[in-house]
């Protein structure tokens, strides 16, 4: 229990010393990873089942080979690959904002560091450290979150586009 109150003190001085971007990176990163999940979660459980029925209602089908059939046929194929491409952008666009918050707290940090020079000189570097900190801390947060969201986010991507052919196979002409 004390290594876990020691832990949850450690995680709040850093998001302290961090600052007000290093709250937005939290932010953006919890709402990168919920979505992350949310996407994992469909293609793995929910999506196999909505497939089988997709499919079920094709082979249901008497006809399948007219231009108009091959239409219904494209329309599901688009639909399911609409419902497997949800959030990706939006987890993209987080992705690339997450660098770009850490760089504004760099900018902050460094901002505060020039204005401690200017108030006390080179003299005060305990007040130079703080703002430095504040720079280093925002811009490992913005980088170490983005870079983990662009492995997982690509290699759904990748999981997409191959269930979007699998779809595209499930329902091809007899």
């Amino acid at each position: 229990m004390e290594s876990l109150t020691n832990n949850v003190f450690q995680i709040q001085l850093l998001l302290e010393s961090g600052g007000t971007v290093l709250w937005l990176i939290l932010l953006a990163s919890l709402l990168m990873w919920t979505l992350l999940i949310e996407r994992y979660v469909f293609i793995y459980w929910k999506h196999p089942r909505e497939i089988k029925t997709v499919i079920a209602q094709w082979h249901q089908r008497a006809e399948r080979r007219s231009w108009y059939a091959q239409q219904i046929r494209q329309g599901m194929i688009t639909e399911h690959a609409v419902a497997l491409n949800r959030y990706l952008l939006t987890i993209r666009t987080l992705i690339v904002a997450l660098p770009m918050l850490g760089l504004l707290g760099t900018v902050g940090g460094m901002i505060q560091t020039f204005d401690v020079m200017t108030v006390f000189g080179m003299g005060n570097v305990r007040g130079m450290a703080g703002g430095i900190s504040v720079a280093l801390i925002t811009t490992m947060g913005g980088l170490l979150t983005a870079l983990s969201g662009l492995y997982f986010s690509t290699q759904l991507e990748q999981r997409v586009s191959r269930e979007v052919h699998n779809v595209a196979d499930a329902l091809r002409r007899d």
